[in-house]
């Protein structure tokens, strides 16, 4: 039977302080990303055949495929979990700087300049109204995208690939920064993990 498993965080809870505190780093991964683990494992044992033919992601790029009863909590917790996944490894106490390499270049070319894509993934981002996620992607024409989510919906279901992400739900970043969600998205770009999304880009730009 498959069985998720949570990634381990890939450095200690207080290594991306100032930016992110040491607190809201441990109840974020230990309580929130857990739960979604633990929910999403509860979905697989009500259909395990399901889940045993095909990957989270194929799951969640054809949620039109998923059976009705568990549609919804697939799309919630299965997005939770994969969001978050992916939102661990896209920080690093040694991250921030630019986009360097094919993905820079590519910035460049969409946006302008670094600097241009970064103002505007931060204001969708911070335009989301409630909780979801502001995401950098890349569209089946492979182009850059910005974009923002609602909840945990993921752009895999909208047929994009995941390349940078912002969670902008409160638990993310209240306890430091109460209601100036403004404050939260320009701290974080201190420790974008650019190396991870680079590679994202470059595995994703090779898929036919």
């Amino acid at each position: 039977m498959v069985k998720f498993e949570m990634l381990s965080l890939p450095y200690a809870y207080n290594a991306l302080e100032p930016f992110l505190d040491a607190k809201t780093m441990e109840i974020h991964y230990s309580k929130h990303y857990k739960t979604y683990t633990d929910n999403l494992n509860k979905l697989v044992q009500k259909d395990e055949q399901f889940f045993d033919e095909k990957s989270l992601n194929e799951i969640l790029i054809k949620v039109e495929e998923i059976p009705q009863d568990i549609r919804q909590d697939v799309i919630d917790q299965g997005g939770g979990y994969i969001n978050h996944t992916l939102y661990w490894k896209s920080l690093s106490p040694n991250g921030g700087g630019e986009a360097m390499g094919a993905l820079g270049q590519k910035i460049a070319e969409t946006y302008g300049s670094f600097e241009e894509m970064k103002k505007l993934m931060s204001q969708i981002s911070i335009s989301q109204f409630g909780s979801g996620w502001g995401w950098l992607v890349l569209n089946e024409a492979k182009e850059l995208e910005i974009l923002k989510t609602l909840n945990q919906n993921t752009p895999l279901s909208l047929g994009k690939v995941p390349l940078l992400l912002i969670d902008v739900w409160e638990h993310a970043y209240y306890l430091k920064y109460q209601n100036r969600r403004v404050d939260f998205v320009e701290a974080i770009w201190n420790v974008i993990n650019w190396d991870e999304v680079e590679k994202r880009y470059e595995e994703a730009i090779k898929i036919k």
